[in-house]
């Protein structure tokens, strides 16, 4: 009956806990994303320019060889062209025979007509005509001989350029027309990727403009090769001028140097032709943005902020640039301002909220019940020692 009674409270409502990030700004460079297969810049059918029998193939002669610049693929039977050349010479040393005849019968026709005195020299006097096809004869020998040279050299087929051979046409003994496909071959030098370009995409991008020769935007490729993800780094050289009339983008071209890793400057995974990979365009840079998670970001373009009082606030801000899973705001944050993460279906302004640093509510009512306790506890022992 002497127990004190206890002060009633009435309960209040706890105050929401938030996720929150503070708003830092950065200079950055924006990412435009985009992904295409890689193909060669460079593919030739190759075609055989002389007929006859192939007599040896290179080793490596079938689909997937690997050829530098100048190496042999193939080799087409030469006797008839070595002797055909050799004819070719033959004409030229009689033409250039012939030649040395004319103008030596040219010179005494000169030297009698000057001792008779008989005035100005004839062209028909001095036999300018007969020296003349003289000369034409031996011009055409030559190129006879020339192009003997060249139907000799043809026999051997010589890769055009660093590449790797991706079908061939032609076997060890089987007889080629002129005309007839050898071999199809993909250089390896340099690799491209086409990557569609809406005009979204180019509003944020520095496109290489024609005759551009230097400072491409820096690309990052990424693939999963055998369950592991992969990186190449190339260049966006230029763009195709036009857009296409289907899906009204532009397409932009990649380069990769040495894909195929032949040179052993680099360490990374050989990228091969036919492969499909993401990439990640450096675009304009911009300064004193702020990047937050687009789920903080309101239907209506705003974000909540939490004052020192723990009290929302609403502020609408400018969005730069939208991007997967984060958006970059240009206007509306402020250095250190405390943006709410947590998804508020009922938010309203000066709402009361609790950030995880902050105490429990329980510990502070806790807190309160223990010197309450304490109280009672002193007021019994008094009422006993009365007693």
């Amino acid at each position: 009956m002497l127990r004190p009674q206890l002060p009633m409270r009435a309960k209040e409502r706890p105050a929401v806990l938030v996720e929150v990030q503070q708003a830092e700004p950065e200079s950055i460079n924006l990412l435009v994303s985009g992904q295409g297969n890689v193909m060669p810049k460079q593919t030739t059918n190759l075609i055989a320019q002389v007929s006859g029998q192939v007599i040896e193939t290179a080793t490596n002669f079938h689909n997937g060889g690997f050829f530098k610049k100048g190496d042999m693929l193939l080799k087409i039977d030469s006797r008839d062209y070595e002797v055909a050349l050799q004819n070719a010479k033959a004409n030229l040393a009689q033409a250039k025979a012939a030649l040395a005849e004319e103008s030596a019968r040219a010179e005494v026709a000169r030297e009698e007509w000057e001792s008779l005195q008989l005035g100005e020299i004839p062209d028909l006097g001095l036999r300018k005509p007969q020296v003349a096809s003289a000369v034409a004869a031996m011009q055409s020998a030559e190129a006879a001989v020339a192009k003997a040279q060249r139907d000799l050299d043809r026999t051997i087929v010589r890769a055009p350029f660093d590449g790797v051979l991706q079908s061939k046409g032609v076997d060890l003994g089987q007889y080629v027309n002129v005309g007839s496909q050898i071999a199809q071959m993909m250089g390896t030098e340099v690799a491209e990727v086409r990557v569609p370009l809406s005009d979204r995409d180019l509003a944020y991008l520095n496109l290489p403009e024609a005759g551009q020769t230097a400072d491409f935007p820096e690309v990052r490729l990424t693939s999963q090769v055998a369950g592991q993800n992969y990186f190449w780094q190339g260049k966006l050289v230029r763009s195709e001028g036009v857009l296409d009339s289907s899906s009204r983008v532009i397409y932009g071209v990649v380069e990769v140097r040495d894909p195929y890793n032949r040179n052993g400057q680099s360490h990374e995974h050989i990228l091969r032709f036919g492969r499909f990979v993401a990439l990640e365009i450096e675009g304009i840079f911009v300064e004193n943005v702020y990047r937050i998670p687009r789920y903080a970001l309101t239907a209506d373009g705003n974000v909540w902020l939490v004052g020192e009082d723990r009290r929302l606030q609403r502020t609408h801000v400018e969005v730069l640039r939208a991007e997967e899973n984060q958006v970059i705001v240009s206007e509306g944050l402020n250095p250190g301002d405390t943006v709410v993460l947590t998804q508020l279906s009922n938010a309203l302004p000066s709402m009361k909220v609790r950030l995880p640093s902050d105490p429990l509510p329980e510990q502070m009512e806790g807190s309160g019940d223990s010197n309450e306790s304490n109280a009672v506890n002193s007021a019994s022992s008094d009422s006993s020692a009365d007693e």
